[in-house]
């Protein structure tokens, strides 16, 4: 069987209809009290970047509930913490400034999305505000607001994401196996068995 490819926006628009004029006017340019509300409220987003050439990559972070520093109605900070040093987003941010980010709140099916252009900050005053667990960041994601909207449950309410009876986290190997099964690593399973266990989530800052 052959493919049917769209390649032009007119077959795009014959395909899917016009947009709703709702979802044309929802769009902001300044933070509105109850997206600080929401940002506020939100302990994890994603973070999608790309390189010149497009190359992409989407990074999660999560903090505490309000670990977005809103710097005013137009910026916003978010704090990095020790993770793999790949950096791959950061190394994007350098190439390419324009970001896109997602903003969740566990239970919600709504999410706030913010389009932009980031920077990188090695220090501000603000990183006083994002200390966490006696941990300031070392380095920050400043982004200047282009555009924000919430975005429908529809996403969220087709996955069943909140819903406990469809949650299945045994149906694939532990992360230790999957990393001896798909890397080269000196660690034996039982090393990174330990790494990965109770112990793993006491070094979140450290």
């Amino acid at each position: 069987m052959s493919w049917a490819e769209i390649e032009s926006e007119d077959e795009l628009r014959e395909l899917l209809g016009e947009v709703m004029p709702r979802a044309v006017t929802k769009e902001r340019v300044r933070l509105h009290p109850r997206d600080r509300d929401w940002l506020a409220a939100s302990p994890f987003c994603l973070i999608a970047t790309s390189d010149e050439q497009g190359n992409c990559d989407v990074s999660p972070k999560g903090d505490p509930a309000g670990f977005v520093h809103v710097i005013d109605d137009t910026t916003i900070a978010i704090p990095d913490r020790p993770g793999n040093r790949r950096a791959d987003g950061f190394l994007n941010v350098l190439k390419n400034p324009h970001v896109g980010l997602i903003f969740v709140i566990p239970g919600r099916n709504e999410t706030l999305r913010v389009n932009g252009r980031a920077r990188l900050v090695r220090e501000a005053p603000f990183f006083d505000e994002m200390i966490v667990k006696g941990h300031r960041p070392r380095l920050a994601l400043v982004v200047e607001i282009e555009q924000i909207f919430f975005h429908c449950a529809k996403a969220f309410l087709r996955s069943q994401l909140w819903t406990p009876d469809s949650w299945n986290p045994s149906v694939l190997p532990s992360h230790a196996k999957l990393i001896k099964e798909l890397q080269v690593v000196e660690e034996t399973l039982e090393q990174l068995e330990t790494y990965y266990g109770e112990s793993y989530a006491k070094r979140l800052y450290g």
